[in-house]
């Protein structure tokens, strides 16, 4: 499935008037916030139809999964939008992260855990926000023009360390860039290790960057420590390095910007986990054959050019 999928839900009561843009959305919140009753309502209309009272308006199947034989429901469901209660056992399990990945559906979470297994965006976790009836989604965290999440400074002149998600493309751009500088750049391995890292470096001035795409499981813990660090962690989360290489125009081919701007109506979740996986496949697509060829376990002397890296650096901060 891809593409934008609007979805009303109601009945006598209350409504649920909201949009999906990727292939999983986590819903948070306490309880009382009208997660439970959603859930509920899906799952009433899943049982009994329009006999449920329940009225539901989208162009794709809205459905309930259950504990009970909860494989054989994933595996029957196509081309639909799931729903899973909180309670739902297996949600943070190896096994249901292996059956939903390479699906048709979209899948539409309440849950209050972050969870690991899953490759989800910091744009796709909302909580329900509420105004009489009617019931709307919030996204539960907001950045700047530049992919800011948290802290005060995006300005070189006051970073002392660059916190990378990894060793790779992106970390080689930006470790090229500041090679002669007073900035050090430092590569966590992975983003389940940069809640760590910023420990290690407590009280200094760092910028950490990091795929949001797939950044949603870290986004709780991490956010705490920034708003424990009193301006002193500035967070950018971008979709992707390659996201930024497509978005800085030192690429150019035909169908970038409408992809960069309409990306729910390209990137089809049965064929990628996260829009990441999408914006890789598609740059090294795009470059496989030209001087430009992109690798993204070593960068090319193409993007390490000066003018180039501060086409990409000036997306997420301010570099003069």
């Amino acid at each position: 499935m891809k593409g934008i999928q609007k979805v009303r839900i109601f009945n006598k009561k209350i409504k649920y008037d909201f949009e999906l843009s990727r292939n999983i959305t986590v819903i948070r919140g306490d309880s009382g916030t009208g997660k439970t009753s959603l859930y509920d309502m899906i799952a009433e209309y899943t049982r009994l139809g329009k006999e449920s009272g329940v009225n539901i308006e989208c162009k794709k199947n809205c459905v309930a999964l259950t504990d009970t034989n909860w494989e054989s429901q994933l595996k029957g469901f196509k081309n639909s939008i799931v729903f899973i209660d909180e309670g739902f056992k297996e949600i943070n399990s190896p096994k249901f992260a292996k059956l939903i990945k390479n699906s048709d559906n979209y899948y539409v979470i309440f849950n209050r855990e972050n969870l690991y297994e899953l490759p989800y965006s910091v744009e796709e976790i909302y909580q329900i926000k509420t105004s009489g009836k009617l019931h709307t989604l919030k996204k539960m965290y907001a950045h700047n023009k530049k992919f800011i999440y948290s802290g005060t400074n995006n300005n070189i002149s006051g970073i002392k360390v660059i916190l990378t998600e990894d060793s790779k493309a992106g970390f080689q751009l930006y470790n090229d860039y500041f090679k002669d500088t007073e900035i050090e750049c430092i590569p966590a391995e992975s983003n389940s290790n940069i809640f760590s890292k910023l420990k290690e470096f407590e009280g200094e001035h760092l910028f950490v960057i990091a795929d949001g795409a797939a950044f949603g499981s870290e986004m709780g813990n991490v956010m705490k420590l920034c708003d424990e660090g009193n301006g002193l962690i500035t967070l950018c989360l971008p979709e992707s390095f390659e996201w930024l290489i497509l978005k800085s125009g030192i690429i150019t081919e035909d169908g970038i910007e409408d992809i960069l701007n309409n990306p729910s109506n390209y990137i089809d979740g049965m064929l990628y986990f996260s829009w990441e996986q999408f914006f890789t496949a598609y740059l090294k697509n795009i470059t496989k054959d030209k001087i430009y060829k992109y690798s993204k376990s070593r960068l090319g002397k193409y993007y390490k050019t000066k003018v180039n890296e501060e086409k990409v650096l000036s997306l997420i901060m301010q570099i003069k």
